[in-house]
Formats: structure tokens, C-alpha cells, sequence
């Protein structure tokens, strides 16, 4: 009987939106597939993906996400017509969706894609609620982050 050969483990993450921290405080996080085709799916098995300038809105209550950068490839079948920033639909549970939009007409929040990754054979986005962050805020972050970094490395030095 031969044995199994172990299933390499990478990071199941194809692209994150890293700004989206920077600019917004996210309260809660939600996980979303997508309504993808198929030329997308090769696209984002080879990471020709941005999710950076996406955007989330909701219109007769079904999500949808506008702004992701899907780059067909070279070797796109030629009788299907490629739009890389087309409007996708996102997959979502009725009480997910009416949370979003309760979150979204009460408190002004607005939702964010932050990551896009793979689950198993499916592409999922966490998407989150979020407010703006005052530059103030902006700035607390930044210094805190650059203490945390700071104190690593004091801490570090200290045990040596």
C-alpha cells in the first residue's frame, strides 16, 4: 500500500486589502463567497487580483462588490468577453444581509472587502463594517504600532 503524499500547505490568501485597517475602524466581519466565472477563477488561481479600490453595496437585497481588478490572462478562451472590473454578486445568508444593511442605513457604517482568500476549492472575501477613522486616529495608530515595534526589539535585546 503506498502512502499518501502529504498535501503542500501555502498560504490560502490571494490578495488583501491592507489600506482598509489604515483608514477604517471595522467593528464586524463577515465572510462572503463569490459569483465568479470561470476565466476569473484562472485569474485568481495565478493572483492577477486587486481588491484595494473595491467597494460594497447593497441594492434589492443582494450584496454586490464593484472595483475588484480581475486581469484576464493571455490564454482567456477567445469566445468569452473579459471585464475586469466587472460588478459581482456577493454570497451571503438573508440575516448576514440584513445586518449589513441595518448596519449600514442606522449607523452610517460602510462596508469593506479586507481579504480575499481560498477555501478549499472555494474564493471567499471577508468583508467588514467599518467608519472612517479621523486622522487623529491615524496618527494614535501609527504611534502605537511603531511601540509595539519598538518594544519587540528593547524586549529582544534585553534577554540576550
Amino acid at each position: 500500500m503506498a502512502k499518501k503524499k502529504p498535501s503542500k500547505q501555502g498560504s490560502n490568501t490571494i490578495a488583501k486589502n491592507k489600506t482598509a485597517r489604515f483608514e477604517f475602524a471595522i467593528s464586524d466581519e463577515y465572510e462572503a463567497g463569490l459569483e465568479l466565472q470561470g476565466w476569473e477563477v484562472k485569474a485568481i488561481r495565478s493572483g492577477k487580483v486587486n481588491i484595494s479600490e473595491s467597494y460594497v453595496f447593497l441594492r434589492n437585497g443582494e450584496a454586490f462588490i464593484s472595483g475588484v481588478q480581475i486581469t484576464p490572462l493571455n490564454a482567456a478562451s477567445t469566445h468569452v468577453v473579459a471585464d475586469p472590473t466587472r460588478t459581482r454578486k456577493l454570497l451571503l445568508n438573508r440575516r448576514e444581509i440584513d445586518k449589513l444593511l441595518g448596519a449600514v442605513n442606522r449607523d452610517g457604517e460602510t462596508i469593506v472587502a479586507l481579504t480575499m482568500y481560498w477555501k478549499g476549492s472555494w474564493v471567499k472575501l471577508k468583508v467588514g463594517t467599518a467608519k472612517g477613522k479621523k486622522l487623529h486616529d491615524k496618527r494614535a495608530d501609527s504611534k502605537d504600532r511603531d511601540w509595539q515595534r519598538d518594544k519587540a526589539r528593547i524586549m529582544k535585546n534585553s534577554m540576550r
